[in-house]
């Protein structure tokens, strides 16, 4: 049986399946009683909590203070990706790896990122309901593994800035 490339096997003459990601191996083991203090280990489930902040601004036209990534069409949430330094949203809390669930009552879980940039755009009010989602996040910067291979190379990247 022949192969092409790294990804993909035969299955028929000329048909060929994506082969799942290669094993990797779980994190070493922490004993309970070393977790409290353990750099690898966070037990605060605090942290990961849904949580809602407001960002106010003077007028629509001024800097959000955050930029985002994701979106419906690259199979993720929208994230946080960078929060100036000593910005609004850096007052408020906003976090690299933020994963913003809703915004004013609209559903950022399964939106476009251009929908979501003209939502937070348009208003001076921001209500968001965010957690804190590691996980989610570095999965928009590994699109091989996540992403179906037939559509990630006509995919543009999943970074937005503004």
């Amino acid at each position: 049986m022949t192969t092409r490339g790294v990804q993909d096997v035969p299955l028929t003459k000329g048909a060929f399946q994506s082969r799942p990601p290669p094993y990797e191996e779980p994190p070493e083991w922490v004993p309970h009683f070393e977790r409290a203090n353990h750099p690898d280990y966070n037990n605060d489930v605090y942290n990961f909590l849904p949580r809602t902040v407001t960002l106010q601004r003077s007028k629509a036209t001024d800097q959000l203070g955050f930029n985002i990534r994701g979106g419906k069409e690259h199979n993720c949430g929208i994230y946080v990706s960078k929060v100036l330094p000593n910005s609004e949203a850096d007052r408020i809390g906003l976090m690299e790896a933020d994963q913003i669930l809703t915004v004013n009552g609209i559903d950022f879980q399964r939106i476009d990122h251009a929908e979501a940039v003209k939502v937070l755009k348009m208003n001076t009010s921001i209500t968001m309901v965010l957690k804190f989602f590691p996980y989610g996040y570095d999965r928009t910067y590994d699109k091989s593994r996540y992403q179906n291979m037939a559509s990630s190379s006509s995919l543009p990247s999943p970074a937005g800035n503004w």
